[in-house]
């Protein structure tokens, strides 16, 4: 986010969110819709896991990709029939114009007929076709290294990002799967993720759990 957020924006109650987030997709629709696009696309988040999983592990209350902001249009354009709400400091911008998307990152896609949510864009930095982490610009990385397919194709962001980022404030949820999916990192991965979290969240609790579990 770099620009300052422009006024205005509705604030939606946690009731209103969990009855408008009851109809998300799941991440074989959104794969299906952006079949050929060009633009490295990935699932992130909770998803994101229980594909490198390779099964659901709890229930998901949206779906999250990620995609580089100059990449954004292309992946919009597959979605035609849909409003992009921008979201941002707990409010969103419905339809949202050029001003709302450039003070934000996230952007919620909007069934206009009944006004349920279906998934959430991302809309990441980057240059060119490396992926930069919108919370330390100095962690850059080839989108090939940032995104693993399952068996059928669909791509997701690698498990130690997603959890790189849950790390920052960690839910119940996060916890649980960071537990989930821990057994499943080998040392490669532990290393990483370990290099990342001492960088960015020094003294972690999860530093801890990835030595000793």
């Amino acid at each position: 986010m770099t620009d300052p957020l422009p006024s205005g924006g509705a604030v939606l109650g946690a009731a209103e969110l969990d009855a408008r987030w009851a109809d998300a997709w799941r991440p074989e629709q959104v794969a299906e819709r952006l079949g050929g696009v060009g633009v490295p696309w990935c699932v992130a988040a909770g998803w994101a896991l229980d594909l490198f999983r390779g099964g659901q592990s709890r229930p998901h209350g949206d779906l999250e990709i990620a995609v580089p902001v100059a990449g954004f249009a292309e992946v919009r354009d597959r979605f035609r029939e849909y409003a992009f709400d921008a979201v941002g400091s707990g409010r969103v911008w419905a339809a949202a114009g050029d001003e709302a998307l450039a003070a934000t990152h996230q952007t919620w896609v909007r069934d206009p007929a009944s006004g349920r949510f279906l998934f959430d864009v991302f809309r990441e930095p980057h240059e060119g076709g490396t992926w930069i982490c919108r919370r330390d610009e100095s962690l850059r990385l080839p989108y090939d290294t940032v995104i693993e397919r399952t068996a059928d194709g669909i791509p997701y962001l690698v498990p130690e990002l997603v959890l790189l980022f849950k790390a920052k404030e960690p839910r119940p949820k996060d916890q649980e799967d960071f537990d989930g999916v821990l057994p499943l990192l080998g040392p490669a991965r532990r290393d990483v993720l370990g290099a990342w979290l001492t960088r960015t969240h020094p003294g972690h609790p999860w530093l801890t759990e990835l030595a000793t579990r």
